[in-house]
């Protein structure tokens, strides 16, 4: 009974309409829908040479310490673990590419979390959450349901890279694309029937059927966690230093820098948890729990640890408070000894839920207000762009760009805050950068 009541002044679990049972499973539910990326990361990152079983235990416990940071700190049922696409720029172009050391590049990690942690500070990444118009975060909410969807179809097979057309429908019949689409099919029919844990079930239903039909093995359950000494404190912030890797150093501060705010405020607007005049409580906390985490995963050996789209999926499921990501946090530590059994889930598993909760998260589309231009365009470019660039941070900048310039062909320059056009052009110099690094 104690033990409720400290829950609930903790983290006001009746202020927010959810009970500890809803907040357990929709932070079982955002484990499972990114869990994959426990074993994809040090795949990834060990093609630099650095030990798979260090990294390993490093994805889990920078996940898992700071998700549940951000769960005691900012009261969000947010979740974080190291980027797909900033551990993909680590690799393949910062020590693949550019042959730097995979230490020197941990160093750049570290740098940039400090720097996000000032800007933190000196509520600079506040002024920019809250300069976002509101067009552009629904837009970014919806962008995000189209990109993890569009994830989603790609994992299951159900959409395929084409040379002519660029993307195309895959071999639907596939063990995998079929059961993705029975899987969107229960779990909507779940929905539908206000079942709890629907996301979930559908997860594990795909799961057991994954390890029947041969597509996926059952390793074990239990596993002694590997030594984590190759990659703890290996970082080389003194090679980052040097005067040619600023510009790597700066990558990793804009990428990380707007993937985290899109994503932030995308799920925010899902949830519900930024008001009617566009506050957006708590924010700063959660951006400061975001660069700590940074820190703390270049310490322990991972790329850039960063807030995750998947989190939308607890906060369909209910979850409306940082326990939902205490819990979350907690798996990810429980992880370290259920390697075998956590790598058995496929990928393929999880793309239904990430298809649902796009649908979920389109639902913000439909208070854009179309009817005036000089909000509709601007937004609409910068949804699809977020899936067709694959990247939240370019639709962002896309919007951004596009949104003051809408606005003053129109005649409503008044309209345009000081730092959305500080923002805008901060924009155009990363567009220009990037075409000619």
């Amino acid at each position: 009974m104690k033990s409720n009541q400290l829950l609930e002044r903790w983290f006001h679990l009746s202020e927010n309409g959810t009970t500890v049972k809803t907040e357990a499973m929709a932070g079982l539910t955002t484990f499972m829908t990114m869990s994959y990326v426990i074993f994809v990361n040090p795949a990834i990152l060990s093609k630099t040479g650095m030990d798979f079983g260090a990294v390993l235990l490093a994805t889990v416990l920078g996940a898992g310490l700071t998700t549940i940071f951000m769960g005691l700190y900012a009261n969000y049922p947010f979740a974080l673990a190291p980027g797909m696409g900033l551990n993909a720029y680590f690799t393949y172009t910062v020590v693949m590419q550019m042959g730097y050391r995979w230490e020197t590049a941990l160093g750049a990690v570290f740098i940039s979390g400090c720097l996000f942690l000032l800007l933190t500070f000196v509520k600079l990444r506040q002024v920019i959450v809250y300069a976002i118009p509101d067009s552009l975060k629904l837009a970014t909410a919806g962008g995000i349901g189209l990109f993890i969807a569009l994830i989603g179809l790609k994992e299951s097979g159900i959409i395929v890279a084409n040379k002519d057309t660029l993307m195309a429908l895959g071999d639907v019949t596939r063990p995998e694309a079929i059961l993705t689409i029975l899987g969107v099919i229960l779990t909507g029919a779940l929905l539908t029937r206000k079942v709890k844990g629907a996301i979930l079930i559908g997860i594990l239903a795909l799961w057991v059927a994954g390890l029947i039909g041969g597509l996926c093995h059952f390793d074990g359950i239990f596993s002694m966690p590997p030594s984590l000494a190759p990659t703890f404190l290996k970082l080389d912030i003194a090679g980052a230093l040097h005067i040619g890797f600023f510009g790597i150093v700066f990558a990793f501060l804009f990428v990380d820098l707007f993937d985290t705010t899109g994503t932030l405020v995308g799920i925010a607007e899902h949830g519900g948890f930024i008001k009617e005049n566009g506050d957006f409580p708590r924010v700063g906390r959660a951006l400061t729990v975001d660069a700590a985490g940074t820190i703390a995963g270049s310490l322990l050996g991972t790329s850039t640890v960063t807030s995750y789209v998947e989190s939308s999926a607890g906060v369909a499921e209910g979850g409306r408070t940082g326990l939902t990501s205490v819990f979350t946090g907690i798996l990810f530590l429980l992880a370290i000894f259920i390697v075998p059994m956590a790598k058995s889930v496929p990928l393929f598993a999880a793309s239904p839920a990430l298809i649902i909760i796009g649908i979920l998260m389109m639902k913000s589309a439909a208070r854009i207000p179309w009817d005036d231009f000089t909000e509709a365009i601007p937004a609409f470019l910068a949804m699809i762009a977020i899936p067709f660039t694959y990247s939240i941070a370019t639709g962002i900048a896309v919007g951004f760009i596009i949104y003051p310039l809408s606005k003053v062909s129109a005649g409503k320059w008044r309209e345009v805050s000081v730092p959305v056009w500080v923002l805008m052009i901060l924009f155009i110099i990363r567009f220009i950068y990037l075409a000619h690094r």
